[in-house]
């Protein structure tokens, strides 16, 4: 028998109950999206020095988006010379960047956030993409997950990389992603 639950045939509250403590805190109290859960990540070797990696995130229409958050994990960057954090469209059109940090030290096991250059009121509910991008002798690590390349039809990237020698400047669209099996967490406020 299939339900509106299709083939799941639990109480889908009790299922979730985990998520009241390793999810998200109360959205009434810290607004924020984010593409994964807090659980099951690691340190992750996301990024190669001068190419963005880029991850999904759903947004909801009327979310403000200000800030975006990636997480170092054991690696601090080592001499970075440029690194930024961008929002895209759906369709990987640029629509804010931050400022670049320069030669900004980034610690290991760090949150790191940067206020856009313009906040963005999301108008439409969907897939957005955050990026980041750090040019460094050594690129730091970042708190994430591994994820599976996509198999099936209409299946996105969880991660993606794009361009190459970046530098100061968030490139105007996303570009010939591909996929990256290191997936970082985000959070956008």
């Amino acid at each position: 028998m299939s339900t509106v639950l299709g083939a799941y045939r639990g109480n889908v509250r009790d299922d979730l109950g985990w998520l009241n403590v390793a999810g998200r805190p109360d959205p009434g109290a810290v607004f924020h999206r984010t593409n994964l859960p807090r659980v099951g990540l690691d340190d992750v070797t996301a990024l190669a020095t001068g190419v963005m990696t880029s991850v999904p995130v759903y947004l909801n229409e009327g979310d403000l988006i200000t800030n975006l958050t990636f997480i170092s994990g054991g690696t601090a960057a080592g001499t970075p010379t440029a690194y930024w954090f961008a929002l895209y469209s759906g369709a990987g059109a640029l629509l804010a960047q931050t400022a670049d940090q320069t030669s900004t030290a980034w610690a290991a096991d760090t949150a790191k956030t940067l206020a856009l250059a313009t906040a963005q009121r999301i108008t439409k509910s969907g897939i957005y993409y955050a990026a980041i991008n750090v040019t460094a002798t050594t690129p730091p690590t970042l708190v994430g997950t591994v994820g599976a390349k996509p198999v099936l039809t209409g299946e996105g990237n969880l991660a993606q990389t794009s361009g190459s020698s970046l530098t100061t400047t968030a490139p105007a669209t996303i570009a010939t992603p591909a996929y990256k099996r290191q997936v970082p967490l985000v959070l956008a406020t």
